[in-house]
């Protein structure tokens, strides 16, 4: 993994908006914390989480936090195939992600082999390739076992 992905707490949010130019407000700290709690959420479980400390927040304001931040590079915005966008403050790592087919779960997958961007492109194009996204299909564990009411083991 990159060095340049740490363990932030909440004490940390101001200084890590501050580190990036952004002005330090409560819903812009109570969303920041809520994404380095529920890694993975959507924008509904952010604002049902930033509503238990600031009940009065918009929906408007999370939705400006989470793109301010997005932009800034404190947050990464990743959207699988069939799903609504989702957020994590793991950022600068060049990690990829393991998406469930049957529930959706996500869970973060370190870089596959070597450095960033972990994969060689057959033909770059001319790019300069600085990132590559990937992202692992299969049946998370709890999806994997069989049910009472169900002789399959796992769901197409």
């Amino acid at each position: 993994m990159d060095q340049s992905f740490t363990v932030t707490t909440t004490a940390d949010h101001p200084e890590r908006l501050r580190s990036v130019g952004l002005r330090v407000t409560r819903p812009r700290v109570a969303v920041l914390d809520a994404v380095h709690t529920h890694p993975h959420a959507d924008t509904d479980s952010i604002i049902a989480a930033v509503r238990v400390d600031l009940p009065d927040v918009s929906h408007q304001a999370v939705y400006d936090s989470l793109r301010t931040m997005t932009t800034a590079g404190l947050l990464r915005r990743i959207q699988p195939l069939g799903s609504v966008a989702r957020y994590e403050a793991r950022v600068g790592d060049n990690h990829h992600h393991v998406v469930c087919r049957s529930c959706g779960a996500i869970a973060d997958a370190d870089c596959a082999v070597g450095e960033a961007p972990c994969l060689a492109a057959s033909d770059d194009h001319g790019f300069l390739i600085d990132e590559a996204e990937v992202i692992y299909w299969g049946l998370c564990p709890d999806c994997r076992i069989p049910s009472p009411t169900s002789p399959t083991t796992a769901r197409p």
